[in-house]
């Protein structure tokens, strides 16, 4: 099963009606390394056309410019980061973060790695995983150029998570997903619904690792940027009936998660998830889980 009318079918079913749109570009800004340097006032001095992301703190979106962003000084000096608008919201849901011991999971190209030793203030540690060798150099050179001194970077699949032998107290995991056709204008010819499920397998291979390394009073964010129930909540549904975990309320743009597909009714707690149908943004999902208190 695959193909434009196939999807666009399922997204009506879900409640969205399939329009056509152009996800804006946006940047992040690097609080800790623009502190006292004027950056959006040099940005815009340069010809930088920005307006602030209302619903992110240190977004903003990129306009007609007359230099590209991806191409000053700033940049280069890791004063701010090209970062997606939906895919800042992650690292943000955490309730704290500095001082804290924290897996990115699938962590290249970095964009969210970077994001979350902002806010960390560069206190505390992370530990940076990714098993494809080009997308570690980009993660590698990301965290060069934003003078991350707090991450460690390994070659390891995050499936194998536990091997590393630590307890985490935050757990990112923006899970390889099957995308979405606002950031692929082919994506309704590339992908399949046996891509999709071959992806939700992978995706519940990785929760269910990272739930082993999971301090008691810790932390998962999960997110995706997939408009696919089966990578978004029905891997989430399964979590919480198979590994002890509870969806927790965030505030963020979006939707509720879906508690009904197709035939599958989801627990009531799934509604906490939030899901972004794409528009100034790309489509994404997202949402933040903890252990249950006193049960196993």
């Amino acid at each position: 099963m695959s193909g434009k009318e196939f999807f666009v079918n399922r997204y009506r079913e879900f409640g969205w009606e399939f329009r056509p749109v152009y996800a804006r570009q946006a940047i992040r800004i690097n609080q800790t390394n623009s502190k006292g340097k004027n950056l959006l006032e040099r940005l815009r001095t340069a010809g930088a056309d920005l307006m602030k992301v209302p619903f992110l703190e240190s977004g903003y979106w990129v306009g007609k410019s007359k230099v590209s962003v991806g191409a000053t000084v700033e940049y280069l000096l890791g004063l701010y980061s090209i970062q997606e608008a939906a895919a800042q919201i992650p690292a943000t849901l955490f309730s704290t973060l500095k001082n804290k011991l924290v897996l990115d999971a699938c962590a290249a190209p970095g964009g969210k790695t970077v994001h979350l030793a902002d806010l960390m203030d560069n206190r505390g540690a992370i530990v940076a995983l990714d098993i494809n060798s080009r997308r570690l150099i980009a993660l590698k050179n990301h965290l060069e150029r934003c003078h991350v001194r707090s991450a460690v970077v390994y070659a390891l699949d995050a499936r194998k998570a536990s091997s590393l032998n630590l307890e985490f107290d935050r757990i990112l995991l923006d899970v390889p997903c099957s995308g979405n056709f606002a950031s692929d204008p082919q994506w309704f010819s590339r992908r399949t619904l046996k891509d999709v499920e071959r992806n939700a397998k992978v995706q519940r291979e990785i929760i269910a690792e990272s739930t082993k390394c999971l301090a008691d009073e810790g932390e998962i964010v999960y997110s995706t940027c997939s408009l696919e129930p089966e990578e978004d909540e029905l891997n989430i549904d399964w979590a919480v009936k198979n590994l002890n975990l509870q969806t927790e309320s965030i505030n963020t743009p979006g939707e509720n998660g879906l508690t009904q597909v197709f035939e599958h009714r989801l627990d009531s707690s799934i509604s906490l998830c939030r899901r972004i149908w794409p528009g100034e943004t790309q489509g994404f999902f997202v949402c933040k889980l903890k252990k249950r208190v006193g049960k196993q």
